[in-house]
């Protein structure tokens, strides 16, 4: 592979390529996410319309991160023989045209299986997005295009919740969901038409032996090791949050409606602003000044949650999303840094963990949440943000160590 620090060609802020190249990922992350996550504002009525417990419905979402983290390394691989943009191309597409189906689903259980072939073609946007920027965009300018491809998944989150919530308000929850993927379908032919051909990158025969030996590689880097941890545990936390706080304000002393709290999912772009403003500070300060301010933002705001205050959940709803998505900028583009080769399947190992984290908290928090209602959420989640803490501690010494050898 080329390194992007070396590679004359490879596109800076300002330039043409790099508008081009970063609208593209965003709005390939757009089409992704909104896929990803389009049954998240419908769980309370597909709990009600199939009369199934909270943790039975969040199926529909941790089945499908799920099918992701597992298909991810996979992905990654095949985008090492046949290109990055045809594997991302190919899976945007394959999910629009699944996602354009589920709305019919005749029963439940096809509609979860339905999801969790979704996650499995899905897998192919993050497994490469990251990679490809990694190639194209010069070092100097990587925490900004990150930022930038964050910022479009989380505008795809919010399109993916907020469609739905608001449809359903009017219609039913198929209505909703259809509403969701015709958007879905609308980025990925953004994406298609936007993308550029890959400038930097040499393919490499898909070899299992050389790709196992590549990602037990990374797994034995410490530090690389410590930003997968990061990635489960900060993912598992997010999604426990905006699966589960549905049921609590949908249900009394709130008794909001649908519409309503899917409200809520436009404070994904305070995540949009932190995640571009996080990369940009990145380049110029460092990852482990902006890690170490975004997680005790991100748990500030989850504290802030706890109160019976309408105002109060939403200012910590709002300050947790910004937290979370700045910290996931900041460990997503310092994988890149830290793997110097092989790039493809260190992002790929990053993704696994950030998916299988959505997929094993978010079914964690659904037991957590019928036991002991949002208190003992907020509780969980908590244990989950001092743990990327802790990591986040470990990364800053290592990297101290790693400066003082190299020095």
């Amino acid at each position: 592979m080329v390194s992007p620090a070396a590679a004359p060609t490879a596109h800076r802020v300002g330039s043409s390529g790099f508008r081009r190249v970063t609208a593209a990922v965003c709005c390939a992350g757009i089409a992704s996410l909104a896929g990803m996550y389009c049954t998240q504002a419908l769980l309370p009525a597909l709990s009600a319309y199939y009369r199934i417990s909270p943790a039975v419905s969040a199926l529909t979402i941790s089945l499908t991160t799920g099918m992701v983290a597992l298909c991810i390394v996979p992905a990654s691989v095949l985008s090492e023989r046949y290109g990055r943009t045809p594997v991302m191309l190919t899976s945007a597409v394959a999910s629009s045209v699944i996602g354009m189906l589920l709305p019919f689903s005749p029963n439940l259980t096809l509609l979860i299986v339905g999801r969790a072939l979704q996650g499995m073609v899905l897998a192919g946007v993050p497994a490469v997005a990251m990679a490809y920027l990694a190639e194209e965009v010069h070092s100097s300018s990587l925490g900004a295009a990150m930022g930038r491809y964050v910022a479009g998944t989380t505008v795809g989150g919010l399109i993916g919740r907020l469609i739905p919530s608001i449809v359903l308000d009017i219609s039913n929850w198929r209505v909703a969901l259809l509403a969701s993927s015709l958007t879905t379908l609308a980025a990925t032919v953004a994406f298609a038409v936007l993308v550029p051909r890959s400038r930097a990158f040499t393919a490499n025969a898909a070899n299992l032996g050389a790709t196992l030996q590549n990602l037990r590689t990374h797994l034995r880097n410490p530090m690389l090791f410590k930003l997968f941890s990061l990635s489960f545990v900060l993912m598992g936390g997010f999604v426990s949050v905006y699966n589960y706080l549905g049921y609590r304000l949908t249900a009394q002393p709130f008794g909001l409606a649908s519409s309503t709290v899917g409200l809520l999912f436009v404070l994904y772009l305070a995540g949009t602003w932190s995640s571009t403003f996080a990369g940009r500070l990145a380049d110029r300060r460092g990852r482990a000044f902006v890690l170490a301010v975004a997680l005790p933002v991100a748990v500030i705001g989850l504290l802030a949650t706890g109160p019976h205050a309408m105002g109060v959940i939403v200012a910590g709803l709002g300050v947790f999303t910004a937290g979370f998505f700045a910290a996931h900028t900041v460990a997503s583009g310092w994988v890149g840094a830290v793997a110097h080769h092989d790039r493809g399947p260190a992002a790929a190992l990053y993704m696994f963990g950030f998916y299988l984290g959505g997929s094993v908290g978010g079914a964690v928090g659904g037991l957590v949440y019928s036991v002991g209602g949002w208190p003992a959420t907020v509780t969980f989640v908590a244990a989950l943000l001092l743990t990327a803490l802790l990591l986040a501690g470990l990364l800053v010494r290592d990297n101290r160590s790693a400066t003082l050898r190299t020095a």
